[in-house]
């Protein structure tokens, strides 16, 4: 293998609990919560898939249907579709959605895995370039810069960007054109089966981690480090 491409959520990077995420935001404006409220709201956010990067909304409504499955084509779909779904959740002042989803696109708001800085670091010291490729509507460049991981990445693929989403394997050619590799000599390294999965049919390897939160997650990039050889 001479590259490795990346998915970003759930693969290198986490985001924070939707707890965490309407803490952070009530807090910034200044706004409070009784706990049993903050709680509900914040169990209703998750259960509507309003945290993009977070869970899958439990039973997506029809009217929300046509945005969400382009949802990351551009940055003003992927905002309408999530706080489309966030507005459906009653809040204590309705600019705390768009509020929400600025939050989301913040450093402070994810955090890498465990084993991300090794194994990018290991990845650059054997010469094996490095794609970040993935679904998003916003630069999370500043995230990696902010982690310290920016100067393992060689090349970001964002879906938004390009106008392109995974699983079409266009945004995986564009990955492989920017490194200057063979599909056939690149690993694809991400959390998604539908999305990730699309690498394949360029001929690209497809290694599959779980998206579990960083504490349940210690070293499971650890294996693409012999999967490169």
């Amino acid at each position: 293998m001479t590259a490795v491409l990346f998915d970003f959520s759930g693969t290198l990077f986490r985001v924070e609990s939707t707890e965490s995420w309407l803490r952070a935001v009530l807090r910034e404006r200044g706004l409070a919560l009784p706990e049993p409220e903050l709680a509900q709201a914040a169990r209703a956010l998750e259960e509507a898939g309003a945290l993009p990067g977070g869970a899958e909304p439990v039973a997506l409504p029809e009217e929300c249907a046509a945005a969400w499955a382009v949802r990351d084509a551009s940055a003003a779909l992927h905002r309408a579709a999530y706080t489309g779904l966030s507005r459906r959740v009653p809040l204590p002042d309705p600019a705390l959605h768009d509020a929400l989803y600025d939050r989301h696109m913040t450093p402070a708001a994810w955090s890498p895995y465990p084993d991300a800085a090794e194994v990018l670091r290991t990845l650059r010291e054997r010469g094996i370039g490095v794609g970040v490729v993935s679904n998003i509507g916003w630069d999370l460049r500043p995230v990696f810069r902010e982690h310290g991981l920016d100067e393992f990445v060689d090349a970001y693929v964002l879906s938004y960007e390009h106008g392109v989403q995974k699983p079409d394997p266009r945004l995986f050619s564009v990955a492989c054109a920017e490194l200057g590799v063979e599909p056939r000599r690149v690993l694809m390294v991400g959390d998604s089966r539908p999305a990730d999965g699309g690498a394949a049919a360029l001929g690209c390897r497809v290694h599959f981690v779980d998206h579990l939160p960083v504490a349940q997650r210690p070293d499971a990039l650890l294996p693409v480090l012999d999967l490169v050889g």
